[in-house]
């Protein structure tokens, strides 16, 4: 991403965000970050269509809209997964994707294969990746 996109980005997410704390702003840069990236990474065509009203971004990849949730096991919060299936619903999305975010390389996914199983991931995502941000690398686990 581009120095002079990221700050037009920050900025929206600035103004339109007012509402949030400083970290929840933290935050939504950070989603925004991973999403580009992934964006880029990701080998279709995606348009992003919106990222700032809730953790789930929403793009649409030839023609069908779908969801992405970014994900970090070291830094996160506990989710109402059932919540996210509403969401769907409520905006027309055809698959939610469910992206794990690791800064550094990982030898082998078994904490994710567990995470997944233990929450019953693949009850409510359609896909799921591990994305490695600075490998810029993604490995379909679903």
């Amino acid at each position: 991403m581009e120095l002079a996109v990221f700050q037009e980005l920050t900025e929206e997410i600035t103004l339109e965000c007012f509402y949030m704390t400083e970290t929840q702003q933290e935050e939504k840069v950070i989603q925004l970050i991973d999403l580009h990236h992934f964006v880029e990474c990701y080998h279709s065509e995606i348009r992003i269509l919106s990222y700032l009203q809730h953790p789930i971004n929403i793009v649409e990849e030839n023609g069908v809209k779908k969801g992405i949730l970014f994900f970090d096991l070291k830094h996160f919060a506990p989710f109402d997964w059932n919540a996210f299936e509403e969401f769907k619903r409520r905006n027309h999305i055809k698959e939610l994707w469910f992206v794990f975010v690791e800064e550094d390389p990982i030898p082998d996914t078994i904490r994710h294969s567990d995470f997944i199983t233990e929450n019953s991931l693949d009850i409510f995502y359609d896909k799921i990746f591990v994305f490695n941000f600075f490998q810029s690398a993604i490995q379909p686990l679903k």
